[in-house]
C-alpha cells in the first residue's frame, strides 16, 4: 500500500534528505586516488552521526557499512573494505541513506576519479540525465509507468543497458516502501501519481547489456559482461507544483 505523506511528514523527510544529500556531496568531494573504500565510508558515517541521524544502511538486512560503494563494473551494494583502494580513472558509485526524526533520505551518485575514459564520461552523463528525465515525468495525475518509461527511453535510445533486477522504491518511515519504481515501463500504466507520494528514482545503467550477477559476498552486484555501470538517485515528493527533490544538498 502506498503511503501518502502530510506536509509535516514532507518537512521531516526534507530534513532527512538534506543530511543524506550533504553526506553524498561530502563523499564526492573526499574521493581521491589511493584512499580505501572503508575510509570513504567512515567519512560518510561520521558526518551522518554528527548530524544526529543514523545511517539507514548500517546493519540493514545485515549490510555491514554505512554506505554502498561500488566501483567500475559494480552496479550496487558494494561493501566498503580496508583493502580496496580507489584508483585514478575509476568511477565510484556512492549510495547513502540517513534516518532522522522518524524518516529516511536515500540518494546516490557516481563520481569520476581524476581523468576517466570517454566511455565512462558518456555513461555518467546519460545516467544522471535519465534521473532528471524521470523526475520531470513525476507529475500529479501521471502514471508511475510514465516515470519509468522516461528513464528507459532516454538510456535505451542511446544504446545503454538497463538493470532490470533492481529498482527504485517508495520511501518514508521505512527505507523501502511501496511502490517499486523500475527503470523501464509502459507510459500510461501503473498507479496514478497523487500529491504526497514519495519515492526514489534510481537509474542503474550499464555501458553494455542489461544482465547482472551477485558476487559470493551475497551483496555486491556486478555487470555480467564486465562493462561499466553508473547509478544516480534522488528521493522525491509529488506535489501540486511539480516534483520536489528531497535529497538535494
Amino acid at each position: 500500500m502506498v503511503s501518502i505523506k502530510s506536509s509535516t511528514d514532507l518537512a521531516k523527510m526534507r530534513e532527512a534528505g538534506l543530511i543524506a544529500g550533504r553526506a553524498l556531496k561530502l563523499a564526492g568531494e573526499s574521493i581521491r586516488p589511493g584512499m580505501t573504500t572503508k575510509a570513504l565510508d567512515k567519512i560518510i558515517h561520521d558526518y551522518i552521526i554528527g548530524c544526529g541521524a543514523k545511517p539507514s544502511f548500517l546493519n540493514y538486512g545485515g549490510f555491514p557499512a554505512s554506505a554502498c560503494i561500488s566501483i567500475n563494473n559494480e552496479v550496487i551494494h558494494g561493501i566498503p573494505v580496508h583493502k580496496r583502494r580507489i584508483a585514478e580513472g575509476d568511477i565510484v558509485s556512492v549510495d547513502v541513506g540517513a534516518y532522522y526524526n522518524g524518516f529516511h533520505g536515500d540518494t546516490c551518485a557516481t563520481f569520476p576519479v581524476g581523468k576517466v575514459s570517454d566511455e565512462a564520461k558518456a555513461l555518467l552523463e546519460v545516467t544522471e540525465q535519465s534521473l532528471y528525465e524521470g523526475i520531470a515525468a513525476a507529475q500529479v495525475g501521471a502514471r508511475l509507468g510514465d516515470v519509468c518509461h522516461a528513464v528507459e527511453e532516454y538510456c535505451a535510445s542511446r544504446g545503454y543497458g538497463i538493470v532490470r533486477n533492481y529498482c527504485g522504491h517508495g520511501i518514508g518511515r521505512e527505507l523501502h516502501e511501496s511502490p517499486e519504481v523500475p527503470n523501464y515501463g509502459k507510459p500510461g500504466h501503473g498507479p496514478r501519481l497523487v500529491s504526497g507520494m514519495t519515492f526514489c528514482i534510481e537509474p542503474m545503467i550499464n555501458a553494455k547489456g542489461d544482465d547482472v550477477k551477485v558476487l559470493k559476498d551475497g551483496w555486491t552486484v556486478v555487470t555480467a559482461n564486465g562493462s561499466l555501470s553508473a547509478h544516480f538517485e534522488h528521493a522525491i515528493a509529488i506535489t501540486p507544483d511539480g516534483p520536489v527533490i528531497l535529497t538535494k544538498p
